[in-house]
């Protein structure tokens, strides 16, 4: 089978042969169909470290149909449509047992409504689902949401979804910009254009956001950060979800006084509930997940894919492998 793999050297990327992978028991063997690529954990974390990273990691989120089941497994049988924590190969192996009462598991059922284009982001979707319920948005709070990635416009797409709050987006990419305008923002604040702590303040009277979501990371995080606490308001809070910034976070004590900050916190874990709601946002098309892929490519073109991703982000967002052509 083919599979992506990284070894040492930055941007270095192969398509590499390995063995297809045996189920043991309480397994799966997925065969991938789509994987959707990450900029952000496969950028910061991966594409651009010195370092060799082992396949296993490259990449967390793949769709594609049952192969083979191990001994014990009852729930899947082979040519079952599946999403999967799984990184970009060919064939895949994963354990199918549900981790918990709440019904969280690494592999879970494609509904027939869901595209394979569309199925690939249904594990940031149901992490965005749980980020969002954690929040506990007021109907009149207003959201300020730093970042339009993957993470941020899923977020957004939630919470609106969710007819609480009032959405302000915030991101440096015009095309990032225009889609979040088309995806129900209130309002969009084009951080190239304008201040975007000045324009929150005067979108809030000057009172500030009830809450801030952080969902930029990487080496524009630590302006993004700070400018997150000057946007919010007294006893509001601000949910970090953006990473690698590979530097410390400013923290001053002015500023954080009578502020609460939440790392990345999902409020319960992503089970069931979190399941049925992002599977039901994709299927309905709330979770506009096909206008957030901007691109599509070979399997065999990943390093292209990747190159696109890293030095050329202002054309490209959702970026999709094809693994059944």
């Amino acid at each position: 089978m083919k599979r992506l793999t990284k070894p040492a050297g930055r941007y270095n990327l192969v398509i590499e042969e390995a063995p297809v992978p045996e189920p043991a028991r309480d397994e799966v063997r997925i065969k991938a169909v789509r994987s959707l690529i990450s900029r952000g954990s496969e950028m910061g974390a991966r594409y651009t470290r010195e370092h060799a990273v082992s396949p296993d990691i490259m990449g967390y989120s793949m769709a594609g149909t049952i192969d083979a089941v191990g001994d014990g497994v009852a729930h899947f049988a082979r040519g079952d449509r599946v999403v999967a924590l799984a990184p970009h190969a060919e064939y895949t192996v994963r354990p199918a047992t549900v981790a918990g009462p709440d019904g969280q598991s690494s592999v879970v059922a494609l509904p027939d409504d869901v595209s394979w284009d569309c199925a690939p982001y249904y594990p940031l979707a149901a992490g965005s689902v749980s980020w969002v319920g954690a929040e506990e948005i007021g109907p009149s709070d207003t959201v300020v949401i730093l970042g339009q990635g993957l993470v941020g416009s899923l977020m957004l797409q939630v919470m609106k979804a969710n007819g609480r709050g009032y959405a302000i987006a915030v991101d440096a990419l015009d095309n990032r910009c225009a889609l979040a305008a088309e995806l129900g923002a209130d309002r969009v604040i084009d951080a190239s254009q304008e201040d975007p702590v000045a324009a929150v303040r005067r979108l809030t009277n000057g009172a500030g956001a009830h809450l801030v979501v952080y969902a930029v990371g990487g080496p524009a995080g630590p302006k993004a950060f700070d400018q997150g606490l000057d946007m919010l308001g007294t006893d509001g809070t601000l949910h970090l979800i953006g990473l690698y910034e590979d530097q410390a976070l400013p923290l001053p004590s002015g500023k954080i006084q009578r502020r609460r900050i939440l790392g990345g916190y999902y409020g319960c874990t992503i089970g069931l509930a979190s399941y049925r709601r992002a599977m039901s946002l994709l299927a309905s098309g709330a979770v506009q997940a096909e206008r957030m892929t901007t691109h599509r490519f070979p399997f065999t073109d990943a390093g292209e894919a990747f190159d696109l991703l890293w030095n050329r982000p202002g054309e490209a967002l959702g970026v999709l492998l094809e693994w059944d052509a």
